[in-house]
């Protein structure tokens, strides 16, 4: 399923506030994206007991119980982990992924609150998660009749408010550091391929690796760094990261240039170090110009009159990667305005970037 819409975490936990008490919710993201994290983060918030079950690992009595005969006749005994006597969050993860007849066990349990007998305690609320069939991961089919009885809701990576529960929960600086300058590094699609990939989980998981290791305390070789790095997040973000870690003796090095204190790398060895710092010079541009000029405050304006000089060092460096700087590919354009300027003072840089993204 694709919803029209997204919602970020913090937008995610008003839903849950304010919609489980009456109607079941269910959560739809990719992977590693914090779904799980947050329904407990939200059970937690309200004071209530959070109990998981995984849908993938269920049979249908799992949920229904087993029967026991009681006089002549007999009874479902649910399992003494749904059944209890105290409100609590029953989390329902990979739904979706669960065969049909799991699915068909679910429906009293939704749609009533109960199994068999038992009722869910006063005050429990039920919350369902599951991946997105294009995300590669254990996604069955769900039933109709199982999607018209939950509100539905798409959760998206928002890089400010990840960082923010970052600075809060200890996630190693060098990762925090590197988000807050590439936030679009946060999350990555699922590739087609069996190969890592970028989701606040594996950014979570590589502050582990990096934390047991002792990196920034100790010297840890180049060579582990990438094992590191590469076992976790995407390929590309992993080289980004890298050279990331390799400037970090000039950790405000973009800083620097921008303010003329210091020039572009322009060593051959340096050129994986060129690309990360010419990469985050494209995101503040992104970030910082606005798209009418005439908004522009004193910063903006100092950062558009250094850009334009900085263009020309970047293109006598190397031409392609200023040629990236501009480049409309991937989506993000930077401001009209800017680029006309470009145009005017290196008029070659931009049309041989368009010839080569058209």
């Amino acid at each position: 399923m694709n919803l029209a819409f997204s919602v970020t975490q913090s937008e995610l936990s008003d839903v849950l506030l304010n919609i489980v008490p009456v109607r079941p919710v269910f959560i739809w993201g990719a992977p590693g994206i914090g779904k799980s994290a947050l329904v407990e983060k939200f059970a937690e918030d309200v004071g209530l007991p959070c109990v998981s079950l995984l849908g993938s690992q269920l049979a249908p009595e799992d949920i229904i119980g087993i029967p026991q005969i009681k006089g002549d006749t007999s009874e479902f005994l649910p399992p003494k982990m749904i059944a209890r006597k105290e409100p609590y969050v029953l989390f329902l993860d990979e739904l979706n992924g669960c065969s049909q007849e799991v699915q068909k066990a679910f429906y009293s349990l939704i749609h009533e609150r109960r199994v068999g007998e038992y009722h869910l305690p006063e005050g429990s609320v039920v919350i369902g998660a599951g991946n997105r069939a294009q995300d590669g991961a254990i996604v069955k089919t769900m039933s109709s009749a199982l999607v018209n009885r939950m509100f539905h809701v798409q959760l998206k990576a928002d890089p400010s408010q990840w960082l923010m529960w970052a600075y809060e929960n200890g996630i190693h600086p060098w990762i925090t550091d590197y988000i807050s300058q590439r936030p679009d590094h946060l999350f990555s699609e699922p590739p087609k391929t069996e190969e890592p990939y970028s989701t606040p989980r594996s950014w979570h998981m590589l502050s582990d690796t990096l934390k047991e290791y002792g990196a920034g305390e100790k010297e840890v070789s180049e060579d582990m760094l990438k094992i590191l790095a590469y076992g976790c997040i995407s390929a590309s973000h992993a080289g980004m990261f890298l050279a990331y870690t390799k400037q970090l003796g000039n950790k405000n090095l973009l800083n620097d240039i921008i303010k003329g204190e210091a020039r572009f790398p322009s060593k051959p060895e340096e050129r994986d170090v060129l690309y990360f710092v010419a990469q985050s010079f494209r995101a503040k541009l992104l970030h910082e110009l606005p798209k009418n000029k005439q908004k522009m405050n004193k910063e903006a304006q100092y950062l558009a009159h250094r850009a334009k000089a900085l263009m020309k060092d970047l293109s006598l460096i190397n031409y392609e990667i200023a040629q990236m700087v501009v480049s409309s590919d991937g989506g993000e354009i930077l401001p009209d305005w800017f680029m006309v300027e470009i145009v005017r003072d290196l008029p070659r840089l931009v049309q041989n970037g368009d010839r080569k993204t058209s």
